[in-house]
């Protein structure tokens, strides 16, 4: 919830690449967090991977007609899936992969600090 409404704050404070690239590599975060929900043994890296792995699939996907035609019946698909590939997409769904998963690695340890600390 928290990068969706990040990515919204975004959008209302930026224009143009900004705003376009940041909501990519946000969108990699809130798929990272997912991720983490579903499978919370995951380590870090490996839900970063799944997460980037997901991002850039949804990107080729937009390489064929689907994406296109479903976000033209549906707001939910056009914000999902998108409609048109972008390459530069690729590159920064990789930073939102980095950034999650250096945040997602520092919440780790401190939990386990923490866990150390209360035994």
């Amino acid at each position: 919830m928290l990068t969706v409404g990040a990515g919204l704050g975004l959008r209302a404070v930026a224009a143009g690449d900004v705003a376009k690239y940041g909501g990519d590599a946000l969108y990699t975060v809130m798929l990272l967090a997912l991720v983490v929900v579903a499978a919370p043994r995951l380590s870090p890296a490996r839900a970063a991977a799944i997460a980037l792995a997901a991002s850039w699939a949804v990107e080729f996907l937009q390489l064929t007609a689907v994406p296109a035609e479903l976000s033209r019946r549906s707001t939910l698909a056009r914000l999902l899936l998108g409609s048109t590939f972008n390459a530069p997409d690729l590159a920064w769904y990789a930073v939102g992969a980095a950034a999650g998963w250096l945040v997602h690695s520092a919440l780790r340890r401190r939990r386990r600090g923490a866990g150390a600390l209360a035994r």
